[in-house]
Formats: C-alpha cells, structure tokens, sequence
C-alpha cells in the first residue's frame, strides 16, 4: 500500500538520489574551463571525475558494510552531508590537486547513498510497492546526472565555475534538509553478524565463475565506452570548426532524458523478445550512436547522442540484470560487484581514453569507444556459442 510512509521514504531517496548524481558528475562540462584557468593538460583535468570514482569504489565496499550493522538512514544523511561540504571547500582553493583531493572525500562520502538505499527500500517498502520505489530512485541517478550537467554547464559559461559549485552547494543544503525532515526513521532493519571478512567472500565468490565475470565485464566496457564519449565532448564541440559556447554544449547532456525512459523500455521489450536479443540490441544501437558523433554536423551529433544513450541504458539495466541472472548464490555480492565494475567503466572512460584524444583527438576516442564494444559482444557470443556446444 503506497502510503505516507511510502511516498516520505520515496520523495526523499529520490532527491537524495538527483543531489548525488548531479554532483558526481557536475565536473564533466566544466573540463575545458579547468585546462585554461589552471593551466593543465586535458588529461590532468578528468582527475575530478576518476579520482572521485575511486573514492565512490572504495566507499560502496566500507560503507555497505557498516550500512549492514549501523543502520541506512544514517549513512544517506551523513552521504548529503559529506557531498555538499566540498562543494563550499572546492570554489575556495586556486590549487588544483586539493580540487581533487576534495573530489576524492566526495566520492567516498556519496557512496553512503547506493550503498544503503536499495537495501533500505526493500527493507521497509512492502515487496509489492518495492519495485516502483526502485525505479523512481533510479530514475532518479539518470536525472540527477543530467541536471548536474547541464546547470553546471550553463551557470558557469554565464557567471563562473565557482558560482556553479555554490549553487550545487546550497541545493544540496536544501535536499539535506529535506531528507532530514522526512526521511523515517528503519523499523525493519536487522543487524548483520557477518564479518567483513564473510562480505567480501559472498562478493569475491563471483569471480570463480568466469561466464559471470565476461558478463560484468560488459559492464566495464559499455561504461567505458559512454564515458569516454561524454567526456571528451565539451572539448570536441568548443574547438573547430563548431566553436560552441559551454551554455550551448551544457544542452546536450538533455540526451541523458533518454535514459530515464530506457530502463522500463528494455524491461518491456526484454519481457516479449527476451533479455539476450534486447541486450543485443541495446549495445548495437548505442555503437551506431557513437559512430554518427563523426558527423561535421552538430544537429547530426546530438543525435547520435541520444541514440547513445537510448542504446546504453538499454544494454546498462539488461546486462546488471543479467548478473543477477547468472548468479546462483550469493546475488547481493554479484550486484555489488558488478555495481563496483561500472564505476571501474567510469574511471577508466574518463581518464584511460586521455591518450586516445592526445593521439587522435575526437575521431580517436569515438573510434575506440565503437569498436571496443563491438569487439567484446562478438568475443562474448564466441564463448557463450561455444558453451551451448560443449554442454550438448
């Protein structure tokens, strides 16, 4: 029954969810400004998206397993808190490696929000209501990412980046106290009398089976692949011969509303064809999606950017599902381990490909973040191909 209680724990993970994601990636239209105002190379710059994944890693492991004995509602208000003070703290310094020092106690502090609300959700939220709960949650991370972006993008083409981070700073204060007020307090929580030890074993248990780790594996590369695009964009359409302003660019990162709808697309469609096609489906479209983005035409681009991200998060939820799927004990560790994975993708998109763009600009890392995902679908339906054969 969506009830009060429902809706209090609904609206406030929902909004904690946007905070954290639009600060997570608040950095990434705002790169180019950090090459020219602290005179850094363009690689130097995606440190403020890597290095604050690195800590979200670290933190989804440590945090999720004192969310287990501590409790959930703790871990998402300290999450708030801990991701809104750099916001004050980064406008502050002309240093750009406390910047991103900062933006490493960012991550870590942020991960406290994936690492307790899901389990929180299932905990208290009736199993019947759970799953729409999920989804605006997680509707939630698209549409955060996407805000972050664009608001980031087009505060600080019209005033400054420092503006842009304040703003950030007082919306969170904002969200926190919001989810001070409403979010309940857990009535079903239970404590776990595992070690950690034992956690890390119900998560590392996954990686003996080696058809599961091919598939999270996909995540690492469709993740890859999308963040390297995303990326190197704004430094793609301010030169020639598009010369775009930041406001303009900001605009394209609108292209993330597709992924709010792409979720409950690939579960419908996955429903009626089946999870292998869609999934299939899902990674090829977001590679034609890639490939339009050699297009000279701007209109041509934002396209092939929607088509990316229509594509990805198509692919995105059926591979994560498809985890879940594979995983015959210990499903909670798969999911985490996967969830680990993905931002490995995002790391790796942001600054592994920094090579790519010095060597072959844009045509190098949209040429890359094509064919790796092509060449691993056909490397993983190789190995699933010749596992039908070995098990007739």
């Amino acid at each position: 029954m969506r009830d009060l209680y429902f809706w209090k724990i609904t609206v406030s993970l929902t909004l904690a969810s946007i905070f954290i994601f639009s600060g997570m990636y608040a950095v990434q239209p705002l790169l180019p400004i950090f090459v020219d105002d602290f005179d850094i190379s363009v690689s130097e710059s995606t440190l403020t998206l890597s290095v604050m994944v690195i800590g979200l890693i670290i933190g989804l492991i440590i945090l999720g397993f004192f969310s287990d004995r501590k409790g959930r509602t703790l871990f998402v208000k300290a999450s708030l808190i801990g991701s809104v003070i750099p916001f004050f703290l980064i406008p502050m310094t002309d240093s750009f490696y406390f910047i991103v020092f900062l933006r490493f106690i960012q991550g870590f502090a942020l991960a406290g929000l994936p690492a307790a609300s899901l389990a929180y959700l299932n905990e208290e939220i009736d199993h019947r209501s759970a799953g729409v709960a999920t989804a605006l949650y997680i509707s939630g991370n698209a549409l955060g990412g996407m805000i972050g972006r664009v608001a980031t993008g087009y505060l600080a083409d019209q005033f400054s980046w420092q503006i842009a981070f304040y703003v950030l700073a007082l919306i969170g204060c904002f969200i926190t106290l919001l989810v001070f007020l409403l979010l309940p307090r857990s009535r079903n929580f239970e404590t776990s009398n595992l070690t950690f030890k034992k956690d890390l074993e119900g998560m590392l248990f996954h990686l003996k089976d080696p058809f599961l780790l091919i598939i999270i594996g996909m995540g690492v590369v469709l993740q890859f692949s999308f963040t390297s695009v995303w990326t190197y964009l704004p430094f793609h359409l301010q030169g020639d011969p598009f010369s775009l302003s930041l406001t303009t660019i900001s605009y394209t990162f609108f292209a993330y509303g597709l992924g709010v709808v792409g979720a409950p697309i690939a579960g419908w469609f996955s429903g009626k064809l089946g999870l292998k096609k869609v999934r299939i489906t899902g990674i090829l479209v977001m590679i034609l999606g890639i490939f339009l983005t050699f297009s000279l035409s701007v209109t041509v681009i934002v396209v092939g950017l929607c088509i990316t991200c229509l594509g990805f998060f198509v692919a995105h939820s059926l591979t994560a599902a498809s985890v879940t799927e594979q995983a015959t004990h210990h499903k909670g560790g798969a999911s985490s381990l996967y969830l680990v994975a993905y931002y490995v993708g995002v790391t790796l998109g942001s600054s592994a490909s920094g090579p790519l763009w010095d060597v072959g600009d844009w045509y190098g890392v949209v040429l890359f973040a094509g064919l790796l995902p092509a060449g691993y679908l056909a490397f993983v339906l190789f190995i699933q191909k010749n596992r039908s054969q070995l098990r007739e």
